[in-house]
């Protein structure tokens, strides 16, 4: 996706985990006809490039429309993750990234389509929801090595965000930001 202002904004998908509390891999858990991991695909639509990290289960999951790395590593957590899919992106002409975890089936294109808006090589803004801050994330390229560098272990981008400025982006008019941890969670 290229903005007004000429960034272009990849999107990276995060569905390596195993799902614990869901009984199995959420990437392969069937969604109003597709898996989670091509719904989530269907709301970055408009990112290029879009990189797809897998873990669990990676050899289930169908073939996708975009660039597809391995975690081999991700028993240890959703931050290696966010590390693979951040140096996957380190070779393109993207100035910023999305991030989504696979498992926010209600993030639509239209939340990702605002924060992209504001992509920039130094921008940093997150969805909220009722003022909560949520996903889909949105991390310019200035950005990357540093939140890289605090994602450990379960932990994502959040302490890299919590010391530095972020851009809340309102989307509770056109998406759900909730997560789904159990099977009951997805109606």
């Amino acid at each position: 996706m290229v903005v007004p202002g000429g960034a272009r904004t990849a999107g990276l998908l995060l569905a390596a985990g195993g799902g614990r509390r869901f009984g199995m891999p959420k990437a392969l858990v069937p969604y109003r006809g597709r898996l989670l991991v091509e719904h989530a695909l269907i709301a970055l639509a408009d990112c290029h490039p879009r990189v797809v990290v897998l873990g669990a289960g990676a050899e289930q999951v169908p073939e996708l429309p975009a660039v597809v790395v391995r975690n081999e590593v991700w028993t240890t957590g959703m931050g290696s993750s966010l590390r693979v899919g951040l140096a996957a992106l380190e070779g393109t002409d993207a100035d910023a990234v999305v991030v989504l975890p696979v498992d926010t089936p209600g993030v639509t294109a239209a939340a990702v389509a605002r924060l992209a808006a504001l992509a920039a090589p130094d921008a940093l803004a997150r969805a909220s929801y009722a003022g909560v801050p949520g996903h889909p994330v949105l991390i310019g390229r200035a950005h990357w090595a540093g939140v890289a560098e605090l994602a450990v272990g379960d932990t994502g981008a959040r302490p890299y965000l919590a010391r530095h400025p972020v851009t809340d982006v309102p989307c509770g008019d056109v998406a759900e930001g909730a997560d789904a941890d159990r099977p009951e969670e997805l109606s």
